[in-house]
């Protein structure tokens, strides 16, 4: 590295060394996000990539049990995490790694329960993280990280000029698509706040006001800086940060759309796992509605052998008139019961419906199976069936993570009856 990159590099993180954030987060999204990876082993092993100065390992050191191994290039940024965990008792819980995201070869496979990366997996980039990282993972492992995205199909051409100088971005959409694509389900995604930029901006914007120009380095830091905000301040509604919650599929089984080949095999499934061949009927009457079908929301999943195993189907439903969708039926072949194979099947079919652009599934089921897809109680939402059911058992789950979803009355399809 050269004298003035060595003395940029200096000046970049001078500008950031004592902030309380190093990129645009919250303890509050941070929480989010390990609530969406859903129930972890009492000591998880987590590994926190770009950690920087270690906020978000030190909240998953002490509210999660993690046992944190935290990994950053800038050793100084390390040393204020170990002296921050000292501090709170934690030195125990977390070890810091001084070593390069993109180069983590003496780290064994399968070695994590949680691979965490907010505001740092730019530094290699999306796919290479999403394929690297992977192999880092116990099995169940799951991994964080938050990606800065278009938040608009017609970004202006200052913020998409900015950006294409420094990092591509792509779509929430697109996102979504590379993440399964790669392997991954989408567990949730979670929505950064215009707050979590300020917690991250306005410490920073204070630090810049403050800094000597004149200090070796420092003019241009300063200037990229200064840049970098105005950007945000003044075409911040083009981009925004997301937290992505992933998982890799269950090798298991393999799952994709139905075809017309696996209609009668779809039957079967629905007429044995039900105790009358009522499911069976809907499916068949659900076919033959126009209204109510979705092209490519009717799944299946594998079993090694190539038998079909389990089904999911999501249908139209509205709320209030807005447009919905159904899950339902789900449905195992009794000999693949309690096997992965109907959990494996409901994720595609989730999956499939984000990458439609389905933006909230309702479902009416078993209140301690469905949770573990991220449903919660409907009534949560102010949506309610037309009919009577315990209110535990109508389920709802906002697949963009906004919580901007219809409230009111579900409208199902003719063919349910209700």
């Amino acid at each position: 590295m050269s004298d003035n990159n060595n003395a940029l590099y200096d000046a970049f993180f001078a500008l950031h060394h004592g902030l309380p954030r190093q990129g645009p987060g919250s303890d509050t999204t941070t929480r989010r996000l390990l609530a969406l990876a859903g129930p972890l082993p009492a000591r998880p092993r987590v590994l926190d990539l770009g950690c920087g100065p270690g906020r978000s390992a030190l909240l998953l050191a002490a509210e999660a049990g993690a046992e944190v191994t935290a990994v950053d290039l800038h050793e100084p940024f390390l040393a204020e995490l170990r002296e921050a965990a000292a501090a709170r008792g934690l030195g125990g819980r977390i070890r810091t790694l001084r070593a390069d995201m993109g180069a983590l070869d003496d780290l064994p496979d399968g070695s994590f329960d949680l691979v965490w990366a907010e505001s740092s997996a730019y530094a290699i980039g999306f796919d290479r993280a999403l394929a690297e990282w992977r192999r880092l993972l116990a099995p169940g492992g799951t991994l964080v990280l938050t990606e800065c995205e278009w938040t608009t199909d017609e970004p202006g051409p200052v913020a998409r000029a900015f950006w294409e100088r420094h990092y591509p971005l792509r779509t929430t959409a697109g996102n979504t698509a590379a993440a399964v694509a790669a392997g991954y389900h989408v567990l949730g995604t979670v929505p950064q706040p215009e707050s979590d930029w300020d917690a991250y901006y306005g410490p920073l914007a204070e630090r810049a006001a403050a800094a000597d120009p004149a200090a070796p380095g420092m003019a241009e830091a300063l200037a990229a800086t200064r840049e970098e905000l105005e950007l945000r301040r003044e075409h911040g509604g083009d981009y925004g940060y997301t937290g992505y919650v992933l998982r890799p599929a269950d090798p298991r089984w393999r799952t994709r759309e139905e075809t017309a080949a696996d209609l009668s095999r779809v039957r079967e499934i629905n007429t044995a796992a039900f105790e009358t061949p009522a499911e069976a009927a809907l499916v068949d009457a659900l076919r033959q509605d126009p209204g109510a079908w979705l092209p490519g929301l009717s799944y299946v999943a594998e079993a090694p052998d190539g038998t079909v195993a389990a089904y999911a189907l999501i249908t139209r439903c509205h709320v209030d008139g807005v447009p919905a969708a159904a899950l339902a039926p789900v449905a195992v072949a009794p000999a693949y019961q309690r096997t992965g194979a109907g959990q494996a099947v409901v994720r595609a079919v989730l999956d499939a419906a984000r990458l439609r652009g389905e933006r909230l599934v309702l479902v009416l089921g078993h209140p301690e199976y469905y949770p573990r897809f991220g449903f919660v109680r409907a009534s949560a939402y102010g949506i309610k069936p037309a009919f009577a059911v315990p209110d535990e058992v109508m389920m709802a789950l906002d697949l963009g993570g906004s919580g901007a979803v219809p409230r009111g009355t579900i409208a199902y399809p003719a063919a349910f009856g209700v």
